[in-house]
């Protein structure tokens, strides 16, 4: 490893990167929220900035999974139409790509934004819209990914699902299962992930973050997933491991927010060492940049901190990313290429 090189929050920056577990509407910028509730007159319980803050982001606390979902009811309250949908999906890659984040895959529920009477495909185009002025603006690649919901009936994720069918190759890239786990096993919501495997889409589950490796197991074998959401749980069945490990089944590591929510206890007792030691493909991301206060440099160096990883580590990680990316397969082989002869300018030989 090149000794010169000192891990710095300017440094990791400027490393080009991927962000594939995150979520539009935990990632809000507040002055935003302020904004559109007093553009389309919706009230907050506060507008003071200090206070508001701590109703829609967790600090230093530790809370529940189900906790940490509830504190997503005030950004949900201001994304109610399409304006505030185009916006924030617009400013979320802004944020990504101050941080040389090239492809940010954004995820998403259409169900959650249809309280003022938007329909589910309105909310999609809205996204899009913003997305699509943002790799214009900004020169950053982004993917949508819907979102079914654990606790919601599994009829409404069948339509989700119909609606990421019908909107392939239009900015959609995949198919996620988000929610609170325990009580709400993803084999429900098979159906769903059936439409969708048939249509050659592509799979990802939240599975691992608050509910043991039974849950993974389902996410795989009952619902097809390409890539696993937080999976810190799965280090507890030895052979599921060696599994996802074989079949490049990437793990979407999410640090804080697992501190957050207690799906670990802290950043030292995180798996993530052991999954990355183990070869297990691991990428790095924020989840929700509001509700956990971070971003990606933010995560890259607590792994520098608590688990010593370098430029090299990095290295790997990041090429992880972009190999575990939703995007077609040549793209995906030429962003590497070029990716790979920047990082070993930094890698000594």
């Amino acid at each position: 490893m090149n000794q010169n090189i000192k891990i710095t929050e300017e440094f990791i920056r400027s490393l080009p990167k991927t962000e594939l577990h995150c979520h539009l509407d935990g990632s809000l910028r507040l002055d935003t929220i302020l904004d559109i509730a007093e553009k389309d007159k919706i009230a907050l319980p506060t507008r003071d900035k200090d206070t508001l803050i701590k109703m829609v982001s967790i600090g230093d606390k530790k809370i529940t999974l189900s906790e940490y979902i509830d504190m997503f009811k005030i950004p949900l309250s201001v994304l109610q139409t399409p304006e505030a949908l185009s916006r924030a999906a617009y400013e979320l890659a802004e944020d990504a790509k101050k941080e040389n984040t090239l492809y940010i895959e954004v995820r998403y529920s259409p169900i959650l934004h249809t309280k003022h009477g938007l329909t589910p495909m309105e909310t999609i185009d809205a996204v899009l819209k913003g997305l699509e002025q943002a790799e214009e603006d900004f020169k950053i690649k982004t993917g949508v990914i819907i979102c079914g919901i654990r606790n919601i009936p599994p009829e409404i994720s069948y339509k989700l699902a119909e609606l990421a069918a019908a909107f392939k190759n239009r900015g959609v890239v995949g198919f996620d299962l988000a929610g609170v786990e325990e009580n709400f096993p993803a084999k429900d919501h098979r159906e769903a992930f059936s439409l969708i495997l048939k249509n050659n889409i592509n799979t990802t589950l939240h599975a691992g973050e608050d509910y043991g490796p039974e849950s993974i197991h389902q996410a795989v074998h009952y619902c097809g997933a390409h890539r696993i959401g937080h999976g810190v749980r799965l280090k507890e069945d030895g052979d599921l491991l060696n599994y996802i490990n074989d079949h490049r089944i990437a793990l979407e590591i999410c640090l804080t927010s697992n501190v957050h929510t207690g799906s670990v206890e802290s950043y030292k007792s995180h798996p993530f060492k052991f999954y990355y030691d183990y070869g297990i493909r691991v990428t790095l991301n924020t989840d929700n940049r509001l509700i956990s206060n971070t971003n990606l440099t933010k995560e890259y160096m607590i792994a520098h901190k608590y688990y010593n990883l370098g430029i090299q580590d990095f290295k790997e990680i990041i090429i992880g990313g972009f190999k575990s990316a939703f995007m077609p397969h040549r793209t995906r082989t030429n962003i590497i290429k070029r990716i790979a002869e920047e990082l070993d300018t930094y890698v000594s030989v």
